[in-house]
């Protein structure tokens, strides 16, 4: 224990938790949206029991890699139809895969939601799932998100307590930013949407890297994985997008006012 406060575990321990912070961006923003199914009374205790169960299981899952990561990574079978599609899959690379068609599926559904006309709102304001369905899916979906935060954790320590310090770090800032990220979104609906189109694409990376893991490949092209740089840049171009045409469209409805009131 002597050697878990040197000077290179406290600077490993900071990268760590940064590395959370920026990769659990996602996942926060997967339990906002998935923690709106349930009643409002009861979405506060979602994301917080959500995030803290999903912490323990983060944890276990650090240990379960630590000591048997061949079982994850080794080959569990392949596919070859001719020049067709070919690929060999390990237990990563599906979970991976199957994790990001789920991201996409449910930000693609949330996304047809929003755009009912203005008589379905009530019907879509109902909570449409139990507060047990939405915590194991919460729970079962931070697993997912877990792999590269987790392996990317491994690649600069090997030293437990300071991965599972970062990881318990990580959690007490998703707790603390969680209302008031699921607040800000409630009132500024607009935001709600361009969240919905970055969980989208997490769901598009995650896809491209399950192929990638599993070497995936069609008519001989194989899958190459989305470059996190790449992911960020679109992410901030989303962003700054959704800004201009907001201001845009601000300016755009005050000189239309003006303008009625001028030939009033």
């Amino acid at each position: 224990m002597e050697g878990l406060f040197t000077l290179e575990n406290l600077m490993t321990l900071g990268m760590l938790v940064m590395l959370q912070a920026v990769l659990g961006f996602d996942n926060l923003l997967y339990i906002i949206i998935e923690s709106k199914r349930v009643e409002p009374t009861r979405q506060s205790k979602l994301r917080t029991t959500g995030i803290w169960l999903a912490v323990a299981f983060r944890l276990l899952l650090l240990f379960l890699l630590i000591k048997v990561l061949s079982y994850f990574t080794d080959p569990l079978f392949s596919i070859g139809w001719g020049n067709v599609v070919e690929g060999t899959f390990t237990l990563r690379s599906l979970v991976v895969l199957f994790g990001g068609i789920f991201i996409i599926y449910t930000a693609m559904k949330e996304i047809l939601h929003m755009m009912y006309m203005e008589e379905h709102m009530q019907e879509k304001d109902k909570p449409q799932s139990s507060f047990a369905k939405a915590l194991i899916l919460i729970v079962t979906m931070n697993v997912v998100f877990s792999f590269d935060s987790i392996l990317s954790a491994m690649a600069l320590t090997d030293n437990y307590i300071v991965m599972a310090t970062a990881i318990l770090i990580g959690a007490l800032l998703m707790v603390w930013l969680a209302d008031t990220i699921a607040d800000f979104l409630q009132r500024n609906r607009m935001f709600e949407v361009l969240g919905l189109f970055i969980l989208l694409i997490v769901g598009v990376m995650l896809l491209s890297e399950g192929g990638h893991l599993s070497h995936l490949a069609f008519f001989g092209h194989e899958i190459v994985q989305m470059n996190k740089v790449t992911f960020y840049f679109v992410i901030v171009v989303l962003v700054l997008s959704d800004i201009v045409q907001s201001r845009y469209s601000k300016k755009l409805n005050a000189l239309k006012s003006r303008f009625k009131k001028d030939n009033a």
